[in-house]
């Protein structure tokens, strides 16, 4: 039973019995004043309230739950046996069972039905077969429409619940997973898992039978295994580590330390942080089943709603009663991390679990873009057949008052007017062919299976091949324009890896993971023995004969910067995602170690041994022991990669517990020591804090205080603050300037057609000038992503500015730079002279350390790591046992006892040493950067969805490249202040830099939003910010939605898919023209379609919300994978499914479309035509079986095979040049004008075909001849139309001419002639207008003239065809084929054989600085530069994702040698063209 509740999900009230719903009038409550209703008023309510007493409540079983009064009360009782009643419905709670299949047995017909006749041909042919079910009416049968339709109809209902029901067993499997539940010995639940066990042995074997029964010894109770869908509220559930949890549930014991359960909630809200949980003081007694027996509570929570990161309860236990909150709460979702075990009790089950009710229940069937304009040429063609249905009706009563009415034998055989006009109506309907949809299934099934065995899209390390679960919506992967992404599992790999350090002001790059990973050339020693090293020694051993002299290896600093030096690639084996071009780092981490053995006491020295130690010491990760090898329980990936880095370099954490915390250093030279620190406080980590301190007391009783956090929060806390923060803000205008060149430089650059740029930059010839010339590589500087450390937010002044983006101008940091360098008198000889530089003075000032470390913080995010910094402070006995008591006071306050531990830590963390700055890699799936760079540069808009928090979100994106190097990053924040200045001051800027650029092209933009602000958004009486934010976001580049719930992914996604089309940026010169005004018209604007990928449950909603749903086999499950549209195994993949399989879906399902609609045209015109000649009678020119069987024998295979592999342009060149996907996004397959012209030239076929064959072979223009009758001139228009829909269709019209296509047109051709045999024997002898019976071998068969009438037709008409073919071709490829037909025009003709064509110009320029937008370009030309070996070489390279970013010279030197043999020069331009 569905329950249906309020809009924003809620459908009851928190424990203190007030409406969880905003407004005055909560749902279920009627209003107090009634006013008067006229009588349709009444009615209408009645009616109204009748449907959803007896439709809604009866049978569909949907029922508006009201609010309960004062939260649901779950008492704690595991002795019982009956199920809890829900007071909201009267009866027992909702079970377990969850359901993500559309249909249910009872409402699957009914919903079918209604979805296939809202189908506009399908409701057509339902008009049109009812009536004509009528005896007398029809001229063409009486169920020759109805039957096919409801065969048609049944077969994609069947294909349809097949679908269903695949979905239905997965839900089986999910609800049919075992639990452990505490029951009564003899329960029913008990007992009935013992029978299912029981009825479950025949079928397993004995080693896989699951335990069955726990007894606990000392009661009546017992651990006993159930079903999920079994799990009842109030029942009490036991959990094992790596469990994932069944039902929300409140803990009631955790076998960790102080009572605290770790929580991934990774597949709920997509956080990658481990959330702990703590048992309530009020349940302290619940540690054992025998205290859960005595223990007499009850927990009275919130009604079921979609709020992750709120929830309102309350425990009774004893008398003692302590609010709920979520540190007590666990969704199910979530899975149980590093504690061995925990118990809690289920309070929502099923349906009504947060997880279910952030996802989209039941959605319904997702219907294709095209299906749209189908509709309204079904419309059209409706009108027409009406329009050609009265018209020749109009025609049989001017017959009928002219001939009809003097004919002495046709008195008395009037025939009524509605009668023939139906008759028409009937006899013209197959306009529309009956065969549409299934044609349409076949054609999609064709296309499924084509996809699902593209091995392009296979993965060999999952053995994953991608997969479409709905073949329905194929064409909308080619219609893309906005996709919604997950963070988790679908960009990144949730594998976090210490990459960097900034040490007094030097970095150090740590790649002992990679070199350990990578195979050894063959002769070289290996780098790593093992994955982490555990003493100095081995960590030496590491070191490289790679590394360079002196000479080139001592860095210049930040502020000799200005001498240029020789960029040199650097010889680490790791590359930036973000900044694949930035040059690393030559000295890494087994340096670092290396110096410190040979200069334990140097300042140096002194400095990194700090920095190795607060990485061991300030986190709260706890080591294990697990078969021999040590590991790590960590709540953040963070801090897990910092302490295994620790591990790597030699400061090994052995053991921790609340007081201690062990540490093993390699001392070099093989030896070991131990020392232990004394934990004194820890101060944890919190969103406001930014920051973890921890105090311990070292092995010499000296107290330190370690800190390590976000700059934004440690920088105002040094000692040094305010030169820390003059020196940051340095760096920021320096930044800042770079920048703004960087900008003017790009803005000068070549855009297409919206606003990106292009894949390739072409200068091309016509054919007229004779020769082609290649552009000098105009390769632009490499831009580098702005800043991210928060600079803003250290002053007042600051503190409201957005944080701006930074660096447009690749820096060097000056420890990897070439140049000179002075010689320290001091080095040591023992030292190698490529650690001269660490004896430089300025290592040791702070000045100089601050601006190096914040241009290094600078650097580092620019590459997409995740930043911190650490610093210390040693503290005096007294100073901190004066704090000591100040914190103790806060731990123990009963009020806002989190704020005063807050305010005690800010007081010590004061005054603080600069120890360095670390940085994390979030390691990204295998090619997401350069697929998101691709797939921006087809004009898709890419967006970031995630649970995570803003930071973390940022920096993913900049490494993913999802923001630009140079892009604006507006943050709207709610805590910030008014949200609707913030909005405005946001369209400002944008509308002043489109103002200020001279290219009208705003630099790329980027809006970070978090869901508490989305939530004031979407709050009802905010209806002004709605629109403002709604207006806003279309225009923005890229959006980043950090910290929303499931249910706000999905609302985002809704809403984008109802907003306003945009305005596509076109050229003013296509803009300035009237043709195109006129063309723009023709088109229908369309909100871009969208799509949602994501890999966990929690993506579930936003997959079904977006127009396409693709799921990624990824770390959160397969469940995503399982219902959505599609699935892929990595998010690379997602390029080749869009910009090969959708542009060549969407072409494919557009071509068949009119294709079909225009071989019906063209081939019942003449029966129109021939109306005239035998009085308007409804006479049909064609023989009836032949008419028949036309769709089905002769004119489906030339439209079905093209329909499925047909490739319009190889999937090299739709990879290598993005550009070409927006063939789909602008409807330029299928819209009104293309729909037209189609019609019209069949429409001209059609009259052409008829009158030429009614000259040439009805007598006009030849003698008569004798014996053909009706038939023969029939047989031969029905020839003529079957051999050119087909020639046209799979010969001329088809560009990938495979064997099966040709096969496919010998089938036809020849089936046509054996039907023709076949009709001759089959039809008994008889006088009747169908002379069938011997026709095609004894009379018109042997007839010249009738062959040479066919011979003739169709000789004319595939003449006219090439001729405009090759008129058109030609056109194309000297650039003078123009919407517009600008062709006509004598300037055009004058640019192309003028003096401007000699000098390279060409009308492909059109007028403006660059060169024709590649989108714009005409496929038949893309065609013919396939054909060139050189070109189609460099397509191919250029189509992989490892060639995009590296060209080979030669590969350009190639085409330049050899300009005559190609029609068209392509330039490498950017980092992602040619």
């Amino acid at each position: 039973m569905n329950e249906l509740t309020s809009p924003d999900g809620n459908s009851g009230s928190g424990v203190d019995g007030a409406s969880l719903e905003k407004g005055p009038h909560r749902r279920g409550v009627l209003p107090q004043i009634v006013p008067v209703k006229s009588a349709k008023e009444s009615i209408t309510t009645t009616t109204r309230q009748w449907i959803q007493h007896h439709v809604v409540d009866q049978i569909l079983r949907q029922t508006q739950l009201p609010p309960s009064k004062d939260g649901r009360h779950i008492p704690l009782r595991p002795h019982h046996d009956q199920p809890l009643i829900d007071e909201r419905r009267g009866h027992a709670y909702i079970s377990n069972t969850i359901r993500t299949a559309r249909y249910t047995v009872w409402d699957f017909l009914p919903k079918q039905l209604f979805f296939q006749f809202s189908r506009l041909a399908n409701f057509y042919f339902l008009c049109v077969g009812i009536p004509q079910t009528i005896p007398g009416v029809s001229t063409t049968g009486n169920f020759t429409t109805i039957l096919p339709l409801l065969f048609f109809v049944l077969l994609t209902v069947v294909k349809e619940g097949y679908d269903d029901w695949k979905r239905h067993r997965l839900d089986k499997v999910e609800n049919a997973r075992d639990a452990k539940v505490l029951r009564r010995i003899g329960s029913v639940g008990s007992s009935r898992a013992a029978r299912s066990r029981w009825f479950s042995f025949a079928t397993r074997r004995k080693s896989d039978t699951q335990p069955g029964t726990e007894e606990v010894l000392g009661t009546d109770l017992q651990w006993c295994s159930v079903r999920w869908r079994d799990l009842k509220v109030g029942d009490i559930i036991k959990l094992a580590r790596d469990d994932d949890v069944p039902a929300d549930m409140v803990l009631l014991h955790a076998e960790g330390e102080n009572n605290v359960a770790y929580i991934e909630t990774m597949a709920l809200d997509g956080e990658t942080n481990l959330k702990s949980k703590q048992v309530s003081t009020a349940l302290k007694d619940c540690d054992t089943v025998e205290g859960i027996a005595r223990t007499d509570a009850e927990f009275v929570v919130e009604d079921p709603n979609p709020d992750l990161y709120r929830f309102d309860g309350r425990v009774t236990a004893n008398g003692k009663t302590l609010p709920l909150t979520l540190n007590e709460v666990v969704y199910r979702g979530c899975t149980l991390r590093n504690t061995p075990s925990a118990i809690g009790i289920v309070i929502n089950t099923g349906e009504e679990c947060k997880i279910r009710r952030n996802a989209n229940q039941h959605p319904s069937a997702k219907k294709p873009a095209l299906e749209r304009m189908s509709n309204k040429i079904v419309i059209t063609l409706a009108v027409f057949v009406i329009a050609l249905s009265v018209g020749c009706s109009m025609g049989y009563l001017i017959w009928q008052e002219a001939y009809e009415k003097y004919a002495w034998y046709l008195q008395g055989l009037e025939v009524p007017f509605q009668n023939i006009i139906i008759g028409f109506a009937i006899q013209f309907n197959n306009l529309i062919p009956l065969a549409l949809y299934i044609s349409l299934e076949i054609v999609k099934i064709g296309q499924m299976l084509m996809l699902n065995s593209d091995l392009e899209m296979y993965d060999k390390e999952s053995d994953t091949p991608a997969r479409c679960n709905t073949n329905t919506i194929l064409e909308n992967l080619g219609q893309i324009g906005y996709i919604f992404s997950d963070k988790t599992g679908t960009l990144t790999q949730n594998v976090m890896k210490f990459r960097k350090m900034s040490i007094a002001g030097t970095t150090w790059l740590h790649d002992m993971d990679i070199i350990a990973s990578d195979d050894q050339p063959a002769g070289r020693k290996s780098m790593v023995s093992e994955p982490y090293p555990t003493d100095l020694d081995t960590a030496l051993t590491l070191e490289s004969s790679r590394r360079l002299s002196t000479s080139k290896t001592l860095a210049r600093s930040l502020t000799s910067a200005s001498t240029p030096s020789a960029p040199r690639r650097s010889a680490s084996l790791w590359r930036s995602t973000g900044r694949p071009d930035h040059l690393q780092p030559n000295l890494n981490t087994r340096d670092l170690l290396e110096f410190i053995r040979l200069r334990p006491n140097a300042p140096f020295s002194r400095r990194a041994t700090q920095y190795l130690l607060a990485m061991a010491l300030c986190h709260s990760c706890l080591p294990e022991t697990r078969e021999g090898k040590l590991e790590f329980q960590s709540a953040s990936p963070d801090e897990l990669a910092l302490v295994r880095a620790a591990q790597e370099l030699g400061f090994i954490v052995i053991q921790r517990s609340s007081q201690t915390v062990t540490l093993r250093i390699s001392n070099g030279e093989g030896s070991e020591s131990e020392r232990v620190y004394e934990i004194l406080d820890v101060i944890e980590f919190s969103s406001k804090r930014k920051r973890m301190s921890i105090v311990v007391r070292c092995p010499d009783e000296r107290i330190w205080l370690i800190t390590k956090g976000a700059d934004s929060v440690i920088l105002p806390r040094l000692r040094l603050a305010n030169l820390a923060m003059q020196k940051a803000n340095e760096v920021r205008k320096s930044v800042d300037l770079e920048q703004q060149l960087q900008r003017r430089s790009e803005a000068q650059e070549p855009r297409n057609s919206f606003g990106g740029r292009p894949s390739l930059t072409i200068r091309r010839s016509t054919g007229i000038a004779r020769h082609s010339a290649l552009a000098g590589s105009s390769k632009r500087p490499v831009a580098n992503r702005s800043q991210s450390f928060e600079v803003s937010k250290l002053s007042a002044l600051s503190a409201e500015d957005r944080p701006r983006p930074s660096l447009a101008v690749r820096t060097v940091s000056f420890d990897v730079s070439s140049g000179k360098a002075l010689l320290s008198p001091t080095l040591s000889h023992a030292t190698p002279d490529k650690y001269a530089f660490l004896d430089d003075p300025s290592v040791s000032d702070d000045a100089t350390i601050f601006t190096r470390c914040f241009k290094h913080i600078d650097d580092f995010a620019t590459e997409g790591l995740r930043t911190l910094l650490f610093a210390h402070r040693f503290l005096t006995d007294s100073e901190y046992k004066t704090w000591k008591k100040l914190y103790h006071d806060a731990e123990t306050s009963l009020v806002d006892r989190q704020e005063r531990i807050e305010a005690a830590g800010d007081v010590i963390e004061q005054s603080l040493e600069l120890i360095g700055a670390s940085a994390i890699e979030d390691k990204l799936q295998v090619g997401v950067p350069e697929t998101i760079d691709r797939l921006r540069r087809a004009n898709i808009k890419i967006w970031m969805l995630t649970g995570d928090k803003r930071e973390t979100a940022i920096n993913i994106a900049h490494s993913a490249r999802i923001c630009q190097p140079t892009s604006d990053i507006y943050i709207l924040d709610i805590t910030k202040g008014d949200l609707e200045a913030q909005l405005l001051n946001v369209i400002e800027e944008l509308q002043v830099q489109l103002e200020t650029f001279t290219s009208h092209i705003p630099n790329h933009t980027v809006v970070v939003i978090d869901g508490h602000t989305l939530a004031a958004i979407e709050e009802s009486d905010a209806l002004a910010l709605k629109q403002l934010f709604y207006s806003l976001i279309p225009t923005i580049d890229s959006v980043i939605c950090c910290r929303a719930s499931p249910a706000q992914k999905a609302n985002l996604v809704r809403a984008i898919r109802k907003a306003a089309p945009t305005a596509q940026v076109t050229s003013s010169s296509s803009a300035s023209s009237r043709t195109s005004k006129w063309a723009a018209k023709l088109r229908s604007a369309k909100t871009p379609l969208t799509l949602a990928i994501g890999d966990g449950a929690n993506d579930l909603a936003m997959l079904s919300a977006a127009h396409v749903g693709v799921g990624i086999s990824g770390r959160e499950g397969l469940q995503a994978a399982r219902v959505a549209d599609y699935s892929i195994a990595q998010f690379r993949f997602l390029s080749r499914l869009l910009l090969v399989h959708g542009r060549w879906n969407y072409v494919r399902t557009a071509r068949f479309i009119l294709a079909t609609f225009w071989k019906e045209m063209f081939f019942y015109m003449p029966t129109e035509l021939y109306q005239r000649y035998n009085g308007y009678t409804g006479t049909s020119l064609y023989e009836s079986w032949s008419l028949t069987v036309l769709n089905t024998l002769f004119t489906s295979l030339c439209v079905i095979v093209p329909g499925i592999w047909e490739q319009d342009l190889a999937a090299e060149t739709l990879l290598a040049v993005p550009e070409l996907y927006v063939f789909g996004q602008r409807d330029r397959g299928l819209n009104l004008a293309k729909y037209l012209a189609w019609m019209i030239g069949g429409a001209a076929e059609g009259v052409l075909v008829w009158f030429l064959c009614w000259a040439l072979y009805s007598g006009h223009l030849s003698p008569a001849r004798d014996g053909g009758g009706l038939f023969a001139l029939g047989n031969l228009v029905f020839t003529i139309a079957i051999m050119w829909i087909n020639f046209k269709t799979m010969i001329l019209g088809t560009h990938f001419k495979s064997a099966i296509v040709l096969a496919s047109f010998a089938i036809t051709v020849g089936g046509w002639y054996a039907w023709q045999a076949f009709l001759s024997g089959i039809y008994a002898p008889g006088i009747w207008p169908y002379a069938v019976r011997g026709g095609f071998f004894t009379q018109f068969g042997q007839d010249p003239v009738w062959w040479a009438a066919l011979a003739g037709v169709l000789g004319l008409l595939i003449a006219i065809e090439l001729a405009y073919s090759s008129v058109k071709r030609n056109l194309i490829v000297l650039g003078l084929w123009k919407w517009g037909w600008k062709w006509l025009h004598w300037s055009t003709w004058k640019n192309a054989f003028g003096p401007l064509a000699s000098r390279g110009a060409t009308v492909w320029d059109d007028g403006r600085d660059g060169a024709q937008p590649l989108e714009d370009w005409d496929v038949e030309l893309w065609q013919v530069m396939e054909k060139d070996p050189a070109i189609r070489a460099t397509l191919q390279k250029m189509s992989r994702l490892d060639g995009v970013e590296e060209m080979d010279e030669e590969d350009l030197d190639g085409l330049e040698n050899d300009p005559d043999q190609r029609p068209a020069a392509l330039v490498r331009e950017g980092s992602a063209g040619v």
